[in-house]
């Protein structure tokens, strides 16, 4: 995915102060195979079998471990060899390997959205017990995460969040209807993964990082203030009670808070452009069009429901993006299935992981029950 190749550019940046111990993937053995050559990690993992076994044979004449599934995953993110593990993937899978990881003693450079939103009241206590740091990737919470060095957190007023406002930033409900997963893929700004990049065209996107950064930073949801900044070059900003706002600016590039996470405390060189505020001679502000785009005030309820529900939002949305994608529903479809999963469902409160993964089973029953 475009976190861990990006995180590897870094490696290749800064080879005498991160060394690769492992990679893990899903099926994407041709990409996987170069790197494993280039990086010379101890293990290589990938999700599905059927890969893992043809990297397996690729790789035959390497001393490189391949490993398998699931549990190849959770086998990576423990090496005793390691002490910080990318978690990158996409989706709830990222649950069960982080937890392993953090069990393990490592820090964590979160670029997994998905773990924090339904199991945050998990993870965040888990990382305490163990004395292990978690350390935001997404750019957003990189952004509050450098806004709030050296501040109070009892001077915390809110959050303010931004977004750029998607491919589909202006228009309204009427013209989304025809949108194509075409479309939705032409992101202004970012270049990222089909699943995120759709994500940030209805705003669910940002619902999960206000859930996200709800956790990070132990402020409720109702206090962070989603803000649309079409530019991105605003990439969030913190409010205190004196009505101070520290803001963290910079071009769109994932690579700085990546590196950030990566070599915190310390600011690494790299050459990446810079802001020309003579060449960008203005910012703009907006308000987020909730009408329009359901996906952002469907992730607030959700946050205010807690317990299963957030998860029922994520889980819902993760499979109504896979239909989209294949062509079996419209755009609009994706927030009215995430709508109707969530008035579906009785919450449970303070879920384990078993209820937490019950849950996502549960939605995914639903969905295919009405469907039919």
């Amino acid at each position: 995915g475009s976190i861990g190749t990006q995180t590897l550019e870094i490696a290749e940046a800064y080879q005498e102060k991160l060394h690769i111990r492992a990679l893990a993937a899903n099926k994407n053995v041709e990409l996987l195979e170069k790197q494993v050559r280039h990086f010379k990690p101890e293990y290589a993992a990938m999700y599905d079998e059927t890969a893992a076994s043809d990297l397996k044979q690729m790789l035959s004449d390497t001393s490189v471990k391949v490993l398998s599934g699931m549990e190849g995953i959770i086998t990576v993110s423990c090496l005793d060899s390691a002490d910080t593990v990318v978690t990158a993937l996409v989706g709830m899978i990222g649950i069960r390997p982080t937890i392993a990881a953090i069990e393990s003693g490592k820090d964590i450079a979160l670029a997994n959205k998905e773990t924090l939103v339904t199991a945050g009241h998990l993870i965040m206590p888990l990382a305490k017990k163990y004395g292990v740091d978690i350390l935001p990737v997404d750019s957003e919470h990189s952004a509050i995460f450098q806004c709030l060095n050296g501040e109070q957190h009892r001077d915390v007023d809110k959050i303010l969040l931004t977004a750029s406002g998607g491919p589909f930033r202006g228009k309204k409900r009427e013209e989304l209807s025809g949108m194509t997963v075409k479309d939705a893929l032409k992101h202004p700004n970012w270049s990222m993964g089909a699943k995120v990049t759709i994500d940030s065209s209805t705003l669910v996107n940002k619902g999960l990082e206000v859930m996200e950064a709800s956790w990070l930073f132990d402020v409720s949801a109702g206090d962070i203030q989603v803000v649309v900044q079409p530019q991105s070059i605003v990439h969030s900003m913190v409010q205190f009670k004196d009505g101070a706002v520290i803001a963290q600016l910079g071009v769109p590039d994932m690579r700085l808070p990546i590196r950030y996470a990566l070599f915190y405390p310390d600011r690494l060189p790299l050459e990446p452009e810079r802001v020309d505020f003579w060449d960008l001679q203005s910012l703009t502000f907006e308000k987020p069009d909730t009408d329009t785009f359901r996906g952002l005030p469907l992730a607030y309820r959700a946050a205010r429901e807690g317990g299963t529900m957030p998860t029922v939002f994520n889980a819902a949305n993760e499979e109504a993006v896979r239909r989209f994608i294949r062509g079996e529903i419209g755009y609009l479809d994706i927030c009215a299935l995430i709508e109707k999963a969530m008035d579906a469902h009785v919450t449970v409160q303070d879920p384990d992981l078993a209820g937490i993964l019950e849950a996502e089973e549960w939605t995914i029953r639903y969905l295919k029950e009405i469907n039919k």
